[in-house]
């Protein structure tokens, strides 16, 4: 059974760092978070993903080992610990009424809901409260909080919901090329199309604030296909509609992710939207990160999956990069940007957390 109390010194040293280095100041060294999730746990414990994805027992069984795995073997500086009902990205398909697919050892999805410009226009927003997969998925969430308090485990339990923001949502709704192509054909049907999500993403939190009662202040997108728009597509199909998003609910942390490259948005991410904080991704360059996110927006990356599928050897050159690149003036945390596929070496990962901590002593030397 995982046991917190275990780890208390550490998890205390881990937030200290960070909060230094969170004010551009120069901890004892580089604070590390690898995104590990349930994927990788399965993967890593000989577990069937879609069991994971399907089965609560299985939820939370491997959460309970990954928890375990990842304190005493990793030992990056996660400070959180808990459990949650995993659904993986099929939270529009939940929203929306969508077919969802459940694969063989994978990660679930949904099926593309529009083929055509007249589909996308007739999209109406539901009623979070009304909508029946939602309901489905606070019904599910309970179970599980019910199973985690019958089986004896004392842990944090639950489960949110939260779809994209405007341009990721609609690339899971339709074709990402039919979107791109539609920015540039009908721009007027876009625009109606990302209003009418937006207001989609926002009744879903207010409706979920209203249930516990409390009003967020922070808020994090997961802006995953902007990468893929230049900055000036950005600015007047996207930008708008997430400012709307982060002013409503962003008043004390506006963080975003994005899978990159993303480098041509980093001067709007910290100078216009004011991002507190960003994952930059794993594609997305950190010699173009810092001089523009340094002193505005903290930010966490430097590493891909890629670097970290063999063995320590060739995943040194890329930790020391990213340390010597983004470590200076605090800041900065070193991590895989985005999650850890499934795939990516367990043995080479704690061997490359262990090797950044020393590597990552202030002042950088590599």
């Amino acid at each position: 059974m995982f046991d917190p109390t275990k780890y208390e010194c550490r998890i205390e040293e881990s937030k200290k760092r960070q909060q230094i280095s969170a004010l551009w100041q120069e901890p004892d060294r580089v604070p590390i978070h690898i995104s590990t999730g349930g994927s990788f746990y399965s993967r890593l414990f000989g577990v069937n993903i879609r069991d994971y994805y399907t089965d609560i027992d299985t939820c939370i069984d491997v959460r309970l080992k990954g928890m375990g795995w990842a304190y005493e073997e990793l030992q990056d500086d996660r400070t959180g610990f808990g459990l949650s009902l995993d659904i993986g990205p099929i939270s529009e398909g939940l929203y929306f009424g969508l077919p969802i697919e459940y694969p063989d050892d994978t990660s679930p999805w949904i099926e593309k809901a529009f083929e055509t410009p007249a589909q996308i226009d007739a999209f109406e927003v539901p009623d979070p409260a009304e909508a029946p997969g939602i309901q489905e998925h606070m019904k599910r969430v309970q179970a599980f909080k019910d199973r985690v308090k019958e089986r004896g485990i004392d842990l944090p339990a639950g489960g949110g919901l939260g779809i994209h923001p405007p341009i990721s949502c609609a690339c899971a709704l339709a074709d990402p090329q039919l979107i791109y192509t539609l920015m540039y054909e009908e721009p007027e049907l876009i625009h109606r199309f990302f209003a009418k999500l937006t207001d989609a993403f926002c009744r879903l939190i207010d409706w979920q604030d209203s249930l516990s009662g409390h009003k967020r202040q922070s808020i994090g997108l997961a802006d995953d296909h902007s990468a893929f728009v230049s900055n000036a597509m950005y600015r007047e199909f996207v930008y708008p509609y997430n400012m709307q998003i982060l002013e409503k609910y962003g008043l004390k942390g506006r963080s975003l992710h994005a899978d990159g490259p993303n480098d041509h948005h980093f001067e709007m991410y910290a100078n216009d939207m004011k991002l507190t904080s960003m994952d930059i991704g794993g594609f997305s360059d950190i010699a173009n990160a810092k001089p523009a996110l340094h002193g505005k927006t903290r930010f966490s990356g430097g590493l891909n999956c890629r670097d970290l599928y063999y063995d320590l050897a060739t995943a040194k050159p890329a930790i020391d990069r990213a340390l010597r690149i983004g470590a200076p003036g605090g800041g900065f945390t070193l991590a895989i940007g985005g999650e850890t596929y499934v795939g990516v070496n367990p043995e080479t990962l704690c061997q490359a957390v262990a090797y950044a901590k020393e590597a990552g002593r202030y002042p950088i030397g590599v």
